[in-house]
């Protein structure tokens, strides 16, 4: 996956001092997997994981205290 063409969108809570996540939707709705990479290293690696496990993570992040 060449991740360096995909249009990446930080996590809602990146103000909380620049440790965030980043997604690529677009790349979600084309292939089924959603890209999931570290937001202060953009070369770095990136995991791709399935809808039902990114939902897991988005409820997890939410249900966390802050």
């Amino acid at each position: 996956m060449n991740t360096e063409s995909l249009f990446w969108i930080k996590s809602s809570y990146s103000s909380n001092g620049g440790n965030c996540i980043e997604w690529a939707p677009s790349h979600a709705s084309a292939t089924g997997t959603i890209p999931v990479r570290d937001s202060k290293r953009p070369s770095g690696p990136v995991l791709s994981v399935s809808p039902r496990a990114w939902a897991g993570l988005v409820s997890l992040a939410r249900s966390a205290d802050v």
